[in-house]
């Protein structure tokens, strides 16, 4: 299968100093496309992400570890998730998408290679529809027993409002759950609307981890100040289950491409002190992930 491609955007390596051992959480990679085509069609141009720019991406970024997330363009094929798994010797783990009818053969095989996690996207593509290839949060229910034998967590695109209605039901599956994107509340409602609130009391109790991933959040590049009460109100609620995730390589962002080594610096400054900076970097990372390079 064809599809428009695009050059992986560049990034500036950060003028903070960043603790060692520190993990980008949210990462994609796509290709080389003539060893790992897309599965489905898709609704943005792919980006040339392969296994060794993203290497580069995360050595300029000053992060060791990473976390790979399955981009909805390849389905359920793990391929070129575990080719670049394979690469990173233990320095990666991934984050793949696959419906109730996987194998327990495949499962073992993806946990073998460094897959820690299922992915399941409640968000709507720009058409309104799904986005072809993601796999949505009534597959987490039939596959969580699965899931929780291996260990594995289950990541979560969702608008804000969504995970308040489906997290009373998905907290009582017994396996982690982690929020793509600060949850993707509104930054125009501030953090008191009802439905980041509601995170906010699950984040406190330590029923979910939510990712500091602000760029598919915040209306207001290059300072993402809209951004900065919700963050500030994320940490304030239990930064013991806060992940930081650059989104490299930003699909779907167009001018609003950011620089990740800039991201990764906003939030050193946002959060402004390093013992909270290194828990959330490396400690959280570590303890989630497992990490065994």
């Amino acid at each position: 299968m064809t599809a428009e491609t695009c050059p992986a955007p560049g990034l500036t390596a950060p003028r903070n100093a960043v603790p060692a051992g520190a993990c980008d959480t949210h990462t994609h990679v796509f290709g080389p496309f003539d060893r790992f085509p897309p599965a489905m069609p898709s609704v943005y141009a792919l980006p040339e992400a392969d296994a060794a720019t993203h290497a580069a991406m995360l050595a300029t970024l000053g992060a060791r570890r990473g976390c790979l997330v399955q981009p909805a363009p390849y389905g359920s094929d793990p391929s070129a998730m575990l080719d670049a798994l394979h690469r990173a010797k233990g320095r990666l783990r991934g984050v793949m998408a696959c419906g109730p009818e996987v194998t327990d053969k495949a499962l073992a095989e993806m946990h073998e290679g460094g897959v820690r996690a299922l992915r399941f996207v409640e968000m709507r593509a720009p058409n309104g529809g799904r986005y072809p290839g993601s796999i949505g949060t009534d597959a987490l229910e039939a596959l969580a027993p699965r899931m929780k034998e291996l260990g594995w967590q289950a990541h979560l695109w969702a608008k804000a409002e969504d995970h308040a209605a489906m997290l009373p039901r998905l907290s009582k599956l017994g396996i982690p759950l982690v929020l793509d994107h600060m949850g993707s509340p509104d930054p125009a409602t501030g953090p008191a609307a009802p439905a980041f609130a509601a995170l906010l009391d699950y984040l406190r109790d330590g029923e979910v981890w939510i990712k500091l991933s602000l760029c598919r959040v915040s209306r207001q590049k290059p300072g993402y100040a809209d951004a900065r009460p919700l963050h500030d109100a994320l940490i304030a609620a239990n930064p013991d289950r806060l992940l930081w995730g650059s989104d490299w390589p930003y699909v779907r962002m167009g001018d609003l491409t950011p620089d990740a080594g800039a991201l990764l610096d906003l939030f050193i400054d946002w959060t402004g002190d390093e013992a909270l900076v290194r828990r959330i970097l490396v400690e959280n990372p570590q303890q989630l992930f497992a990490f065994d390079d």
